[in-house]
């Protein structure tokens, strides 16, 4: 292994496994996971040891938590990201019917095994934004708010955050009237007033409030979603 000179600050979770010996490393995220209504999208990303050893290129450099940037910042890391011969990348969702199924969490976990297994070469670590994933096949380091804390996800959580957020626009056009190209399927008052006024549509989330209270007590009240809806 070449001697590591410096440490970047974002890439101290990569760069401590670099120096054990492990030079594929993947950050994996999800974006999703609190909305009304939508898939849940994952993704994740690998970026080249050297980078690690060094520092990213300039052009990515500012790389931070999808929620921290603008929109058009977003699209610009996103352009980037998918565009340089040298990461690795995969970017998975999983559909409205299955969260209902097997719930939130665990298809936010079945996205990033998803995403994961499109990495070529696999991962030979992944730090994953968050808690353990006790579903996933690779050795992890769980890393709360690591989106703020490591570039490897980081990058993932703007790959998953536009994928979504493109199509929810899409999914306005399927059915106009919710506002998903604004607030995206989450529980703002304008969606809750849609709801109210329209009803469902078929990609909101049947197990999440508030659809599962009688039918008649729907919406006398926004109810405050679960803990895990809000990540």
């Amino acid at each position: 292994m070449a001697q590591l000179l410096r440490r970047p600050k974002r890439f101290r979770y990569e760069f401590d496994l670099l120096q054990q010996g492990t030079t594929v490393i993947a950050g994996v995220d999800e974006a999703g996971r609190g909305p009304l209504a939508g898939p849940v999208f994952a993704a994740a990303v690998i970026f080249p040891h050297e980078w690690i050893a060094d520092h990213l290129p300039k052009p990515l450099r500012k790389i931070n938590d999808s929620k921290q940037l603008t929109h058009e910042v977003r699209e610009t890391f996103f352009a980037e990201l998918t565009s340089r011969v040298e990461i690795r990348y995969g970017i998975a969702q999983v559909d409205v019917a299955l969260i209902d199924q097997i719930n939130i969490l665990q298809a936010s976990h079945r996205a990033m095994n998803l995403a994961l297994a499109q990495l070529n070469p696999a991962p030979q670590h992944v730090l994953v934004d968050g808690l353990r994933v006790n579903s996933m096949q690779f050795p992890h380091t769980p890393i709360v708010s690591g989106d703020a804390l490591s570039y490897s996800i980081a990058a993932a959580s703007i790959l998953a955050k536009v994928s979504r957020d493109r199509l929810m626009v899409q999914m306005d056009a399927q059915y106009p009237g919710y506002g998903f190209a604004d607030h995206k399927g989450y529980a703002t008052p304008d969606h809750y007033a849609a709801i109210k006024e329209r009803g469902p549509c078929p990609i909101h989330r049947q197990s999440f409030a508030p659809f599962r209270p009688v039918q008649s007590e729907m919406f006398d009240q926004p109810p405050v979603p679960p803990a895990a809806q809000l990540q």
